[in-house]
């Protein structure tokens, strides 16, 4: 072991935490980023009430439970996860003068990140399949999507995410960092933490290409195989309206999908020279905190069955008190 390996080893044993920088690393910018803080927290709060009121209404609505209703609840969870486990050290960046995060809450941090970012994609391509399922085999609707197949294709993701995110996280945290501790980010990432990694990455960054292409392209192409049949099938209807109504069943989800695969294919497939740490910032809020926000108004504003199961428990509360 040469001199520079020992001193890198010594570094390693003395980072204890690592100092989260945030937007901006200028003292002078952080007054101006004060609107943007409170639009995060009005993000959260609007984040945290929408994908909870989503979870509660698609569990106690007196209607069948559908699988519809099923996914929906699970997109709701992994929105509430990934947001709740970066949110508020997100806020703290904008009124601490030094935001710390320890050396191993930054590592269950990205663990966590990581498993409900993995499932919400396919848990997306799930959502996918039932649609195609609706619209391209309707009298086969109830055998195929059956109560186990539906917990089949929830606890997958889950189980999977989980192991794909323990792996990378032990894989990363297991080499060794440089003398500074300090992130420029909002929270533990892979990208800014690989950047400060002193130990050789390309057998990190090779394993980490694989799983995120594997994962997002798998996923996507679940997507939009099911889409082709849709599309395919909507086409074939004679009546306008069972066209317009196949379509309206699929919308809300469709948006959803564009906008969150979207964002992650922009900032996890560019070429590592290309990376604009300032402009993935603002990706990762994007995607961390506004996507969460919008899913829950997405499906509630352009999803007919969630507005009506909203009517249908306001309805019964208001004569309940009464």
């Amino acid at each position: 072991m040469n001199h520079m390996e020992k001193h890198n080893h010594t570094a390693i044993s003395k980072v204890t935490e690592f100092i989260l920088l945030g937007l901006t690393d200028s003292p002078g910018l952080q007054a101006p980023l004060f609107g943007i803080f409170l639009v995060i927290v009005v993000g959260i709060l609007v984040t945290v009430m929408g994908n909870l009121g989503m979870v509660i209404l698609t569990h106690s609505d007196s209607k069948p439970h559908t699988p519809m209703y099923f996914f929906l609840r699970h997109l709701s969870i992994t929105d509430l996860g990934y947001s709740a486990v970066i949110g508020p050290k997100m806020m703290i960046n904008f009124v601490v003068h030094r935001n710390t995060i320890s050396y191993h809450w930054c590592a269950t941090q990205l663990a966590f990140f990581e498993v409900f970012i993995i499932t919400e994609l396919f848990i997306l391509s799930a959502m996918a399949y039932d649609r195609y399922v609706a619209i391209c085999k309707p009298l086969l609707y109830g055998v195929i999507m059956a109560e186990k197949v539906c917990w089949g294709l929830v606890l997958t993701p889950y189980l999977y995410g989980t192991f794909v995110s323990l792996f990378l996280t032990i894989k990363l945290f297991q080499l060794s960092f440089c003398d500074s501790n300090i992130i420029s980010y909002l929270y533990c990432d892979r990208l800014p933490l690989i950047s400060m990694l002193c130990s050789n990455t390309h057998e990190l960054e090779l394993i980490i290409l694989i799983f995120s292409g594997c994962n997002l392209l798998s996923s996507l192409l679940v997507v939009l195989v099911s889409y082709m049949f849709i599309l395919v099938t909507i086409l074939r209807m004679n009546s306008t309206e069972g066209r317009y109504k196949a379509f309206s069943t699929c919308s809300s989800h469709l948006t959803v999908v564009v906008v969150f695969y979207g964002t992650l294919l922009f900032i996890y497939l560019q070429p590592k020279s290309s990376h604009a740490f300032a402009i993935d910032k603002m990706t990762s809020v994007f995607y961390t905190l506004v996507i969460p926000m919008l899913n829950p108004l997405i499906y509630s504003l352009r999803n007919k069955e969630v507005k009506d199961a909203l009517k249908r428990t306001l309805t019964n509360r208001c004569k309940m008190s009464h």
